[in-house]
């Protein structure tokens, strides 16, 4: 009977110790999420300076989680934030559109990398 609590407590410990691995960048994905969104819902109405302020909040959290241990996905988000931003400083808000929403899915398919 000691033996199964035993087992039992150990894999309960590992559970927790490797869920928090994985949810170490989900603050900043989440205010990335945020902006990323405000980002797109003022570019589709055209405006391309509410659309600039927004990528560039959502990149630094981006880059953010990155530095957290995002994966790849969150590296191509940063990617096309990069490319959003130089749009919109063009005044283009239907291009800088397009590279936010496909931030936004690089962010949504985004996780955490394990720490092995």
């Amino acid at each position: 009977m000691k033996s199964i609590s035993t087992i039992l407590a150990t894999g309960v410990l590992a559970f927790f110790l490797s869920t928090q691995v994985f949810a170490t960048d989900a603050p900043e994905r989440i205010e990335a999420l945020k902006h990323i969104d405000e980002a797109i819902k003022h570019g589709k109405m055209g405006h391309a300076k509410e659309l600039l302020k927004h990528a560039k909040e959502s990149r630094e959290h981006a880059k953010a989680a990155l530095a957290a241990g995002a994966d790849a996905h969150m590296d191509q988000a940063v990617q096309h934030l990069d490319e959003a931003i130089k749009h919109a400083e063009m005044d283009h808000a239907d291009e800088a559109t397009k590279h936010a929403e496909e931030a936004h899915s690089h962010m949504h398919e985004s996780g955490a990398r394990s720490a092995n």
